[in-house]
């Protein structure tokens, strides 16, 4: 245990962890409150386009630079009939949404987010309804969307105005399906075989996508790991990825700052545990193939304890689970996405929950602004210079005692290199400025380009629309490289982002 007060960190660079896939910055849109009707998708505002997508919300997904995003949930896949949201708008049903109790209007679909996508600049990570529905319907969305023509339904998505296949390559197989909540639930049998039978259509149909099987939808559930195990026992030949799901919150704020900024330290945890049960089915099944791990729901959400059911039920679009953020959920959502980094190796898709007003990053007005909330700049930051290759850092921190007697290190931190450019990301959980020392010899490291800082005050401070710039980035001009060892100080309760030149920049 480090008991000075500075912390120590040595980056080699040929001591690799992996290659860093752009999808770890993925993000989800699930039609849930005003993520989608009033957040991405909204006739009538004053932004709005052709298609009636917002662009005021592109804009700040473009700056985000989302990768890939996941869709249409969730709970709400496990009831969805997608074929309710193709074709022409004035004949698509209205549905009652059970997962959520709301009334979904389907003037936006499945064509609408592909659209949406090519004007985001994002992939679509399409999710399928294995909880009410089965195989037959899966094997009928890919050939919708990815068979070129001549088909029933690949000649409905021509009709339709697509003459081009829209070649989605991720799909998730269900969502949750361990959840008493879910729709359909499953046990780990049930969905084990429900998720091979509906790969092997899938896949059939097209031989070139990746799918994703539902892994346990947190590591609370009692049934965690085992149900990882037995459904990788039943689709480990078809899959390419297994699932993980996790929030963190604070209720009332019950949880004390250390234990809630702590919370990275499960993620990394789950993950591992995950990991061991997927090698695990590796060596009983004698495969050569490594299952990789497609993080796809993961955030701070503050009220995750207490119901998100709206006041009126079957009401269209209302205000459900609009999370305020703080500065406090900056630097752990922060730490996640270090704790992400950590395992690039394995962990190559996550997506933030969600995207747009529902526990998200960007937040909007019906009919008004949108503005980014405090967790939007570790996410940018992460996603904008988090590039390349992954880095084995070796970390000498400080650290502090929770009840339950685990130490804590202060310092979270992680480093990536991509074209002669050196990314440092560090977290300073500590009410105190915590002094860092980080050798960089082996690094090649020639000048500081920037150190960028998010940090306040007030770590309940919060931005608003009335607000929208109260908590933002800022630059630290007393970072200094000297005979390749980096010296400077990580401001008490902080996010910071050291960017460095190396030989050859």
């Amino acid at each position: 245990m480090n008991t000075s007060t500075t912390a120590k960190v040595t980056i080699d660079p040929d001591y690799r962890i992996g290659t860093i896939d752009p999808r770890l910055y993925g993000s989800f849109v699930e039609h849930l409150g005003r993520c989608v009707y009033g957040g991405v998708y909204e006739p009538g505002h004053a932004t709005a386009d052709a298609n009636c997508f917002r662009r005021d919300v592109l804009e700040l997904v473009r700056e985000l630079n989302i990768p890939i995003t996941r869709y249409p949930g969730g709970n709400f896949v496990s009831g969805y009939n997608w074929e309710d949201g193709i074709g022409p708008k004035t004949q698509r049903p209205a549905r009652l949404d059970l997962a959520w109790r709301t009334t979904e209007t389907n003037q936006f679909g499945l064509d609408d987010f592909i659209t949406w996508c090519k004007a985001a600049n994002t992939a679509p990570l399409m999710a399928i309804n294995l909880g009410t529905r089965g195989p037959e319907q899966a094997r009928d969305i890919v050939e919708y969307c990815n068979h070129p023509g001549g088909s029933l339904w690949s000649d409905r998505r021509v009709a339709n105005g697509y003459r081009q296949p829209h070649q989605i390559k991720t799909w998730c197989l269900g969502n949750e399906m361990d959840g008493p909540w879910q729709i359909g639930a499953k046990t780990a049998d049930e969905y084990g075989r429900a998720a091979c039978e509906a790969a092997k259509l899938m896949k059939w149909v097209d031989p070139t996508i990746e799918l994703v099987a539902c892994g346990s939808s947190s590591s609370g559930m009692a049934t965690f790991p085992q149900w990882d195990a037995t459904v990788l026992t039943h689709t480990y030949p078809h899959v390419e990825y297994i699932s993980l799901h996790t929030y963190y919150n604070n209720s009332n704020n019950q949880k004390p700052l250390p234990a809630f900024l702590a919370q990275s330290l499960d993620m990394d945890a789950q993950i591992g545990a995950v990991i061991a049960t997927a090698d695990f089915v590796q060596a009983k099944l004698r495969s050569p193939k490594s299952m990789m791990l497609s993080f796809d729901e993961w955030n701070v959400w503050k009220n995750l304890a207490e119901p998100n059911k709206p006041v009126e039920p079957w009401a269209i679009a209302p205000s459900q689970v609009q999370d305020v953020y703080t500065m406090e959920d900056a630097l752990l959502v922060g730490a996640m996405l270090i704790t992400l980094l950590r395992h690039a190796d394995r962990v190559k898709i996550a997506c933030i929950a969600q995207l747009v007003n529902v526990i998200a990053p960007i937040m909007t007005e019906t009919g008004g602004r949108c503005w980014r909330q405090t967790i939007f700049w570790p996410l940018l930051h992460a996603s904008k210079f988090g590039r390349g290759e992954a880095l084995q850092v070796i970390v000498d921190s400080p650290t502090y005692e929770l009840p339950d007697h685990r130490p804590i290190p202060v310092l979270e931190t992680m480093a990536t290199r991509e074209d002669g450019t050196l990314t440092i990301f560090a977290v300073n959980k500590g009410a105190e400025a915590l002094p860092l020392e980080i050798d960089l010899r082996a690094a090649g490291a020639t000048r500081v380009i920037e150190h960028i800082v998010l940090d306040h005050a007030d770590l309940k401070a919060a931005n608003t629309a009335a607000q929208p710039t109260r908590v933002v980035p800022h630059n630290q001009d007393q970072t200094r490289l000297e005979g390749g060892r980096l010296q400077t100080q990580l401001n008490r309760y902080s996010w910071n982002v050291v960017r460095l030149a190396t030989i050859g920049q």
